[in-house]
Protein backbone atom coordinates (compact mmCIF):
# COMPACT_ATOMS: atom_id res chain seq x y z
CA UNK A 1 0.00 0.00 0.00
CA UNK A 2 1.64 3.20 -1.11
CA UNK A 3 0.77 6.44 0.91
CA UNK A 4 1.18 9.72 0.23
CA UNK A 5 1.11 12.00 2.91
CA UNK A 6 1.77 15.48 1.80
CA UNK A 7 -0.99 18.14 2.25
CA UNK A 8 -1.40 20.51 -0.75
CA UNK A 9 -3.31 23.59 0.12
CA UNK A 10 -5.50 25.57 -2.36
CA UNK A 11 -3.45 28.36 -3.50
CA UNK A 12 -5.23 31.40 -2.26
CA UNK A 13 -7.57 29.37 0.06
CA UNK A 14 -8.42 30.78 3.50
CA UNK A 15 -11.60 28.41 4.67
CA UNK A 16 -12.38 25.74 7.12
CA UNK A 17 -11.25 22.93 5.93
CA UNK A 18 -7.82 22.39 8.56
CA UNK A 19 -10.10 22.71 11.36
CA UNK A 20 -12.39 20.36 10.03
CA UNK A 21 -9.53 17.71 9.34
CA UNK A 22 -8.81 18.43 13.09
CA UNK A 23 -11.70 17.69 14.13
CA UNK A 24 -11.85 14.34 12.21
CA UNK A 25 -8.29 13.66 13.37
CA UNK A 26 -9.35 13.76 17.27
CA UNK A 27 -12.43 11.85 16.08
CA UNK A 28 -10.76 9.46 14.09
CA UNK A 29 -10.05 6.36 16.67
CA UNK A 30 -14.21 5.87 17.65
CA UNK A 31 -15.38 7.22 14.24
CA UNK A 32 -16.12 4.15 13.38
CA UNK A 33 -17.87 2.80 16.26
CA UNK A 34 -19.89 6.07 16.24
CA UNK A 35 -21.16 5.97 12.60
CA UNK A 36 -22.29 1.89 13.42
CA UNK A 37 -24.51 2.86 16.37
CA UNK A 38 -25.77 6.20 14.91
CA UNK A 39 -26.86 4.90 11.67
CA UNK A 40 -28.32 1.63 13.26
CA UNK A 41 -25.91 -0.67 11.41
CA UNK A 42 -27.60 1.08 8.19
CA UNK A 43 -24.85 3.23 6.88
CA UNK A 44 -23.38 0.01 5.51
CA UNK A 45 -26.16 -1.42 3.25
CA UNK A 46 -25.71 2.63 1.86
CA UNK A 47 -22.28 1.75 0.62
CA UNK A 48 -23.16 -1.18 -0.90
CA UNK A 49 -25.99 0.43 -2.92
CA UNK A 50 -23.62 2.93 -3.77
CA UNK A 51 -20.75 0.62 -5.11
CA UNK A 52 -23.56 -1.24 -7.03
CA UNK A 53 -24.37 2.69 -8.68
CA UNK A 54 -20.46 2.17 -9.77
CA UNK A 55 -21.52 -0.61 -12.54
CA UNK A 56 -18.36 -2.33 -14.47
CA UNK A 57 -16.40 1.26 -13.69
CA UNK A 58 -15.90 -0.22 -10.12
CA UNK A 59 -13.75 -2.89 -11.80
CA UNK A 60 -11.11 -0.63 -12.79
CA UNK A 61 -9.07 2.29 -11.25
CA UNK A 62 -11.29 3.89 -8.73
CA UNK A 63 -11.45 7.36 -6.55
CA UNK A 64 -12.30 6.32 -3.28
CA UNK A 65 -12.97 10.45 -2.23
CA UNK A 66 -13.38 11.74 1.37
CA UNK A 67 -12.41 7.76 2.19
CA UNK A 68 -12.11 8.42 5.91
CA UNK A 69 -11.10 5.07 7.24
CA UNK A 70 -11.17 2.98 4.04
CA UNK A 71 -14.43 1.29 4.81
CA UNK A 72 -15.40 1.89 1.42
CA UNK A 73 -11.55 1.44 0.19
CA UNK A 74 -11.70 -2.43 1.64
CA UNK A 75 -15.60 -2.88 -0.06
CA UNK A 76 -14.50 -1.91 -3.17
CA UNK A 77 -11.58 -4.07 -3.44
CA UNK A 78 -13.74 -7.12 -2.01
CA UNK A 79 -15.44 -6.34 -5.75
CA UNK A 80 -12.89 -6.59 -7.90
CA UNK A 81 -11.61 -3.11 -8.48
CA UNK A 82 -7.86 -3.23 -9.88
CA UNK A 83 -7.01 -0.51 -8.01
CA UNK A 84 -8.01 2.48 -5.52
CA UNK A 85 -6.79 5.93 -4.50
CA UNK A 86 -8.15 6.39 -1.00
CA UNK A 87 -8.13 10.24 -0.90
CA UNK A 88 -8.63 12.32 2.44
CA UNK A 89 -7.58 15.49 3.99
CA UNK A 90 -7.33 13.73 7.57
CA UNK A 91 -4.10 11.90 8.44
CA UNK A 92 -5.54 10.09 11.47
CA UNK A 93 -8.78 9.12 9.89
CA UNK A 94 -6.69 7.50 7.18
CA UNK A 95 -3.74 6.16 9.81
CA UNK A 96 -6.53 3.89 11.44
CA UNK A 97 -8.54 2.30 8.49
CA UNK A 98 -5.07 0.92 7.22
CA UNK A 99 -5.48 -2.06 9.18
CA UNK A 100 -8.51 -2.35 7.38
CA UNK A 101 -6.85 -3.36 3.91
CA UNK A 102 -6.15 -6.84 2.97
CA UNK A 103 -4.14 -6.31 -0.22
CA UNK A 104 -2.44 -3.20 -0.09
CA UNK A 105 -0.52 -3.93 -3.66
CA UNK A 106 -4.22 -2.47 -4.83
CA UNK A 107 -4.74 0.82 -2.90
CA UNK A 108 -2.50 4.18 -2.44
CA UNK A 109 -3.75 6.52 0.14
CA UNK A 110 -3.23 10.10 -0.27
CA UNK A 111 -3.84 12.87 2.25
CA UNK A 112 -4.71 15.85 0.08
CA UNK A 113 -7.70 17.96 0.01
CA UNK A 114 -10.54 17.23 -2.76
CA UNK A 115 -10.44 20.28 -4.65
CA UNK A 116 -6.50 19.05 -5.50
CA UNK A 117 -6.27 15.75 -6.77
CA UNK A 118 -2.99 14.27 -6.92
CA UNK A 119 -4.51 12.61 -9.78
CA UNK A 120 -3.63 12.94 -13.72
CA UNK A 121 -6.88 13.64 -16.00
CA UNK A 122 -8.72 11.22 -17.36
CA UNK A 123 -6.62 8.38 -15.38
CA UNK A 124 -9.40 6.77 -13.02
CA UNK A 125 -12.66 4.90 -14.43
CA UNK A 126 -14.86 5.37 -11.23
CA UNK A 127 -15.78 7.77 -8.22
CA UNK A 128 -17.48 7.04 -4.93
CA UNK A 129 -17.67 9.54 -2.00
CA UNK A 130 -18.68 8.13 1.03
CA UNK A 131 -20.47 10.95 3.44
CA UNK A 132 -17.62 12.98 2.94
CA UNK A 133 -18.58 16.16 0.50
CA UNK A 134 -20.42 18.20 2.41
CA UNK A 135 -17.29 18.92 4.50
CA UNK A 136 -15.46 20.08 1.69
CA UNK A 137 -15.81 24.08 1.27
CA UNK A 138 -16.34 25.31 -2.35
CA UNK A 139 -17.36 21.61 -3.46
CA UNK A 140 -17.81 23.08 -6.38
CA UNK A 141 -14.32 22.93 -7.02
CA UNK A 142 -14.08 19.31 -5.94
CA UNK A 143 -16.67 18.11 -8.58
CA UNK A 144 -14.54 19.94 -11.23
CA UNK A 145 -11.49 17.90 -9.82
CA UNK A 146 -13.68 14.67 -10.19
CA UNK A 147 -14.30 15.35 -13.75
CA UNK A 148 -10.84 16.00 -14.64
CA UNK A 149 -9.50 13.10 -13.54
CA UNK A 150 -12.60 10.64 -14.58
CA UNK A 151 -12.35 9.05 -17.57
CA UNK A 152 -15.60 10.40 -20.30
CA UNK A 153 -18.36 7.83 -19.43
CA UNK A 154 -16.78 7.15 -15.48
CA UNK A 155 -19.40 6.64 -13.10
CA UNK A 156 -19.94 8.68 -10.28
CA UNK A 157 -21.78 7.97 -7.14
CA UNK A 158 -22.04 9.96 -3.87
CA UNK A 159 -23.57 9.35 -0.76
CA UNK A 160 -24.32 11.45 1.44
CA UNK A 161 -26.71 13.41 3.97
CA UNK A 162 -28.66 16.68 2.19
CA UNK A 163 -30.35 19.21 3.32
CA UNK A 164 -33.80 17.23 3.48
CA UNK A 165 -36.85 18.18 1.39
CA UNK A 166 -40.51 17.14 2.36
CA UNK A 167 -42.58 16.71 5.45
CA UNK A 168 -41.22 13.38 6.44
CA UNK A 169 -37.64 13.48 5.32
CA UNK A 170 -37.03 17.20 7.35
CA UNK A 171 -39.16 15.75 10.33
CA UNK A 172 -36.78 12.83 10.39
CA UNK A 173 -33.76 14.11 9.41
CA UNK A 174 -34.46 17.41 12.09
CA UNK A 175 -35.12 15.46 15.16
CA UNK A 176 -32.77 12.91 14.56
CA UNK A 177 -29.87 15.36 13.48
CA UNK A 178 -30.96 17.96 15.97
CA UNK A 179 -30.84 15.74 19.30
CA UNK A 180 -30.09 12.38 18.34
CA UNK A 181 -26.53 13.00 16.39
CA UNK A 182 -24.95 15.32 19.02
CA UNK A 183 -25.88 13.88 22.47
CA UNK A 184 -25.37 9.44 21.30
CA UNK A 185 -22.19 10.26 19.41
CA UNK A 186 -21.04 12.38 21.93
CA UNK A 187 -21.72 9.63 24.58
CA UNK A 188 -19.90 6.86 22.48
CA UNK A 189 -16.92 9.50 21.37
CA UNK A 190 -16.65 11.65 23.84
CA UNK A 191 -16.93 14.39 20.98
CA UNK A 192 -20.18 16.52 21.59
CA UNK A 193 -18.89 19.13 19.68
CA UNK A 194 -17.67 17.62 17.13
CA UNK A 195 -20.78 15.61 16.20
CA UNK A 196 -22.69 18.93 16.60
CA UNK A 197 -20.77 19.90 13.85
CA UNK A 198 -21.66 16.89 12.22
CA UNK A 199 -25.39 17.88 12.66
CA UNK A 200 -25.18 21.74 11.08
CA UNK A 201 -23.13 20.37 8.28
CA UNK A 202 -26.24 18.81 7.01
CA UNK A 203 -28.05 21.44 7.64
CA UNK A 204 -25.91 23.82 5.39
CA UNK A 205 -25.47 21.00 2.85
CA UNK A 206 -27.14 21.35 -0.73
CA UNK A 207 -30.26 19.38 -1.37
CA UNK A 208 -29.73 16.37 -3.28
CA UNK A 209 -31.74 17.87 -6.31
CA UNK A 210 -29.43 20.96 -6.25
CA UNK A 211 -26.08 18.53 -5.88
CA UNK A 212 -27.46 17.01 -9.14
CA UNK A 213 -27.75 20.57 -10.83
CA UNK A 214 -23.81 21.03 -9.51
CA UNK A 215 -22.77 17.61 -11.07
CA UNK A 216 -24.54 18.65 -14.28
CA UNK A 217 -22.53 21.92 -14.34
CA UNK A 218 -19.35 19.79 -13.79
CA UNK A 219 -19.24 17.87 -16.66
CA UNK A 220 -21.83 14.33 -15.31
CA UNK A 221 -25.52 13.11 -16.23
CA UNK A 222 -26.90 12.08 -12.60
CA UNK A 223 -29.75 11.30 -10.66
CA UNK A 224 -30.24 11.15 -7.10
CA UNK A 225 -32.04 8.71 -4.68
CA UNK A 226 -33.55 8.60 -1.16
CA UNK A 227 -31.94 5.49 0.91
CA UNK A 228 -34.22 3.83 3.50
CA UNK A 229 -34.80 6.04 6.03
CA UNK A 230 -34.91 8.71 4.22
CA UNK A 231 -31.93 10.81 5.45
CA UNK A 232 -29.36 9.73 3.25
CA UNK A 233 -29.42 9.96 -0.75
CA UNK A 234 -27.29 8.43 -3.24
CA UNK A 235 -26.22 10.67 -6.47
CA UNK A 236 -25.02 8.89 -8.97
CA UNK A 237 -24.60 9.32 -12.97
CA UNK A 238 -21.51 8.96 -15.09
CA UNK A 239 -19.03 11.55 -16.94
CA UNK A 240 -20.59 12.71 -20.18
CA UNK A 241 -18.02 12.73 -23.20
CA UNK A 242 -18.00 16.11 -23.73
Amino acid sequence: MNNEDTKTPVAGAVDRAPDVAAMFDELAPKYDLGNRVLSLGLDQGWRRRALAALHDSGQGTVLDLCAGTLDLTQMLVDHGAAHVHSVDFSAQMLAHGASKIEDESRVTIHCKDARDLPLDDNSVDAIIAGFGLRNVPEVHLALAECARVIRPGGHIAVLDFFQPVGLVSKALSGSYNRMVVPVVGGLITGFKDSYRYLHESMGAFCTADEFVALMDDAGFDATAQSMFPPVAHLVSGSRRDS
